[in-house]
């Protein structure tokens, strides 16, 4: 048997569209691109701290067409690692190209999956949950999914329901009773106070074959739609690629695979994690608080306000009495929107869509 570090595959899912953080987040420069903390790119950060637990030989990203140059130009990756997809099919479809392009490679491999766009500043305890995710995941042949302990009552995220240890032969895993996705502010609560739910990161570990099995089992129509294509050791053409991406379903990997399948484990972990995933969050990352606004880029002037987040490229922000504001001035639109509802931003999103006004999104 390999070394666990010699077979160790990294894919990062770089496709999302990251409407929550429109107007900065667009479909020609989406979130993993832009910088909100730190002085790199949510991508680069990510492949950084992919390196602590991957050979640089086998890290992976997925990446829609529109962004495989840039991709290419932020991570350095050669052409072949940058799995281009023709079309958005959600995770599912994404998870299984990577996999199947990589068992064509190693068989044997074991895959770490993990989104482009998170913030988690402890490395070592992070690569130390992967190297831990990864050894149950190849010994144990199981779906492994990282658990994040809940600080607050998030409705925007998935949970994990945590069942009983696995026991000596995987120490800190637990079996998965069950997965909820983003549940109404009560439940959310209710959650928190029993202790036994995580938030379900998106940060994944299982053998190729694992996976693709479970895929088969689970997601038969995502399998007819690749049909022995994606088997091959062969790379797929364009066209065929295409082709079995419109005939694939736009699912998530926790709805196709994950809800049903009975070989997911958990491993909690308790290092800091955020998934930026709306100004509000991004907010928190950055210390917004009562009394303490931030500015990511521009100049902010306050008189009697405070906990704003602004952002402002090329004018000055000056803010008189007012709280708890995102403020995100780009060329083309202002977004002024309260931090706690701004994960209803992606509803603006979809209005400008429907109104013909593709051109800002």
């Amino acid at each position: 048997m390999a070394k666990l570090e010699d077979s160790i595959h990294a894919v990062i899912l770089a496709g999302g569209a990251g409407e929550r953080f429109w107007p900065a987040s667009r479909r020609a420069v989406p979130k993993p691109f832009l910088k909100v903390v730190g002085g790199s790119s949510l991508l680069a950060s990510t492949l950084s701290r992919t390196r602590l637990f991957a050979n640089s030989e086998r890290i992976w990203v997925v990446a829609g067409h529109e962004h495989a140059k840039a991709v290419r130009a932020e991570t350095g990756l050669p052409a072949r690692r940058v799995l281009v997809e023709p079309m958005r099919r959600n995770t599912a479809m994404a998870i299984a190209y990577a996999a199947a392009r990589i068992r064509s490679e190693d068989p044997d491999a074991v895959m770490v999956v993990l989104p482009a766009d998170h913030v988690i500043p402890d490395g070592r305890a992070f690569r130390a949950a992967i190297r831990k995710a990864a050894r149950a995941a190849r010994d144990a042949d199981v779906l492994v999914t990282l658990g994040v302990a809940p600080k607050r009552p998030d409705t925007g995220l998935g949970y994990i329901q945590r069942g009983h240890a696995v026991g000596p032969k995987a120490p800190g895993l637990h079996r998965v009773r069950r997965f909820v996705e983003k549940p109404n502010e009560k439940t959310a609560r209710r959650y928190l106070q029993r202790g036994d739910y995580l938030w379900n990161v998106g940060i994944f570990a299982w053998s190729v074959g694992a996976i693709l099995e479970e895929l088969e089992a689970h997601a038969p129509e995502l399998q007819r739609a690749w049909g022995p294509t994606l088997g091959s050791r062969r790379r797929p053409t364009a066209e065929q690629l295409r082709r079995i991406y419109r005939r694939a379903p736009s699912v998530s990997i926790d709805v196709a695979v994950l809800e049903r399948s009975r070989r997911v484990w958990t491993l909690p972990v308790r290092f800091h994690w955020n998934d930026v995933g709306t100004w509000a969050s991004l907010a928190e990352e950055l210390g917004v608080k009562s009394g303490r606004s931030r500015s990511i880029a521009g100049a902010l002037v306050e008189c009697d306000s405070g906990a704003n987040l602004v952002w402002s490229k090329d004018r000055t922000i000056a803010l008189l009495g007012v709280e708890g504001l995102a403020v995100i001035d780009t060329p083309d639109a202002l977004l002024v929107a309260r931090l706690d509802q701004s994960p209803d931003v992606r509803k603006l999103v979809a209005q400008l869509k429907s109104s013909g006004r593709r051109k800002i999104t």
